[in-house]
């Protein structure tokens, strides 16, 4: 039987917060299909509309959360999985500065829609 081979190391604070912003996007992600697609239909959907949802405390923080880690938990999947195939060395090193650059960029843009989008 083949070994089983995970860059995580258990234990490591890496291989916790994978696991933590899953439990959390698994939630979150039901939270936005009921309540986008099930109470509220697409052709419902506007600007105004989201800017009202955005004007509430509970849901803009539940948005920035969201928008943190999915970008945690996307950007550090696709980092494990390039170590996994090999990824070592001088590029290693120069993927995770790109990916890190790329994750703050995101969550800065995604931090002033927010921000643009509840008023603030």
């Amino acid at each position: 039987m083949a070994e089983h081979y995970s860059s995580f190391e258990r234990g490591d604070w890496r291989w916790l917060l994978q696991r933590i912003t899953a439990v959390f996007l698994i939630g979150a992600l039901a939270f936005h299909f009921v309540l986008l697609h099930f109470v509220n239909h697409a052709a419902e959907i506007s600007f105004a509309g989201t800017s009202a949802r955005m004007d509430g405390l509970i849901y803009f923080s539940l948005m920035m959360t969201f928008l943190v880690t999915a970008t945690f938990h996307g950007v550090n999947g696709v980092y494990n999985g390039l170590i996994n195939m090999g990824l070592e060395g001088t590029p290693k090193k120069v993927v995770a500065v790109v990916l890190t650059v790329a994750s703050l960029a995101l969550v800065v843009q995604g931090t002033r829609v927010a921000f643009a989008m509840a008023g603030i």
